[in-house]
């Protein structure tokens, strides 16, 4: 597959982008700093991690650059960034200038990154100043009104959002695929996880997250890739590519190891299969994201009511969230920049103005509980696990002992974990799937 080059008009986007946010703030003196972030030293200070600019910084700047700060103050974007040192062209090549930078990127300056603190401490002593990424939990009026104007941008994509969304897709499909040919028994984990992050480097991307890819799907975010793949086994892969320019991807498949599910995973997989299609189904403008999640936990309370694992009617299983023992986390996320996007912000950026987190188990897990918006891309990923930590924990099982029948666990012990998840767009009218193209049909991943 092709990979799709990058949106020609970019700086123009970004541009915009900045025009925006300069307008919702329109009659504030805050002066706005947007940091870049450095390079993380893995051990001693010249070998560092693979430097990943913050995704406030690539949503207004576009450009990953180490150091740098955009600056709005006085109506102005300026771009502030260090100046390469005499030598940094024999180790690094020839870097871009001050010119180049500022074609690039659009703003209306660009600054040797030592004039900064010049600039601030100019500033009047009762002018605002806002750094993002926030540094701590506590936020002045001036920081949640900064806050509150990126969130409302980057809730809803623009074009260029969307284009790179889609090549993060595109790319991701490459390495489910990959994974499912790597796949036989007696493989390791680690080397199907090595499989399918091969066409991301091809593409000059990265992973969006830690790659999970194992037979212990009851364990959510598992990242021991140590074990064999095993007649019998379920794999999972959870796992999605992020742009060269930052945005991500995130997909989970679940396939037999052996290439044929056993009656009971078919049984299970045949469930969460159709929650996530109902899933998917409600997702258009208008619908509460919280309304998406209770629609998969419906379908997935009568699957387990069908099969035995849990008695009573549905209404009241739900009410009561019987289901969670078996599906405890929330249906998915926003997903853009960051995997869960914007999520530095904590739930003001998940939870519209006046909704809270639900303390009850299961629910009080659900990341996004917003009215869906034409733009906002999120993520579909219902499960059934049979996770001992849940149902050896007499605290969450004792309450519900009258509906749980355990006589019947046995029989599904081969499933472990499934999660079926897509990331969706909601269109102006309904939704757009844009990992479509990536099987989880029962014959298509038995013969991948």
């Amino acid at each position: 597959m092709e990979i799709m080059p990058r949106y020609p008009e970019a700086v123009q986007i970004l541009t915009r982008r900045r025009a925006k946010l300069l307008e919702a703030l329109a009659g504030e003196r805050t002066i706005v700093l947007i940091e870049a972030g450095r390079p993380r030293a893995r051990n001693y200070p010249a070998n560092t991690y693979p430097f990943r600019a913050f995704s406030h910084f690539l949503y207004f700047c576009g450009l990953p650059l180490p150091a740098a700060t955009l600056v709005l103050v006085d109506g102005r974007w300026e771009l502030f960034v260090e100046v390469p040192d005499h030598d940094d062209a024999l180790w690094h090549g020839a870097q871009p200038g001050l010119d180049a930078l500022q074609a690039e990127t659009g703003v209306e300056a660009v600054r040797d990154r030592r004039d900064l603190a010049a600039l601030l401490s100019s500033r009047p002593r009762d002018q605002p100043v806002v750094r993002l990424p926030l540094e701590g939990d506590a936020c002045d009026e001036a920081a949640l009104r900064v806050i509150d104007a990126v969130i409302g941008l980057r809730l809803v994509h623009d074009e260029l959002a969307v284009h790179e969304l889609r090549r993060a897709s595109a790319v991701t499909a490459q390495a489910h695929a990959a994974g499912q040919r790597a796949t036989r028994v007696g493989v390791t984990e680690a080397a199907v996880r090595a499989a399918m992050e091969a066409p991301m480097l091809a593409a000059n991307f990265t992973t969006a997250y830690d790659s999970i890819v194992t037979t212990r799907g009851e364990v959510l975010h598992n990242h021991d890739r140590s074990g064999l793949c095993r007649a019998g086994d379920l794999l999972l892969a959870d796992v999605g590519a992020e742009t060269d320019t930052g945005w991500a991807g995130d997909v989970t498949r679940v396939w037999p190891a052996s290439g044929t599910l056993s009656a009971s995973q078919r049984e299970m997989y045949a469930l969460v299969l159709r929650a996530q299609k109902a899933a998917i189904a409600c997702v258009r403008p208008g619908v509460g994201y919280r309304e998406v999640h209770r629609t998969a936990c419906r379908v997935i309370t009568e699957g387990l009511r069908e099969v035995g694992l849990l008695r009573g009617e549905t209404d009241s299983l739900l009410e009561r969230g019987a289901h969670a023992l078996f599906f405890p986390h929330g249906v998915g996320h926003l997903l853009g920049l960051d995997v869960h996007d914007m999520e530095d912000f904590g739930d003001r950026a998940g939870y519209a103005p006046g909704r809270t987190r639900s303390a009850q188990f299961g629910l009080s897990f659900l990341r996004l509980d917003r009215d869906l918006l034409p733009g906002m891309a999120v993520t579909i990923e219902p499960g059934v696990y049979f996770v001992p930590a849940i149902l050896n924990n007499r605290a969450l099982t004792e309450p519900l002992r009258d509906v749980l029948v355990r006589d019947k666990l046995p029989l599904f012990a081969d499933v472990r974990g499934i999660r079926i998840e897509d990331d969706v767009l909601v269109t102006q009218t309904s939704c757009e799937v844009l990992t479509a193209s990536i099987g989880k049909e029962i014959g298509e991943i038995e013969t991948a």
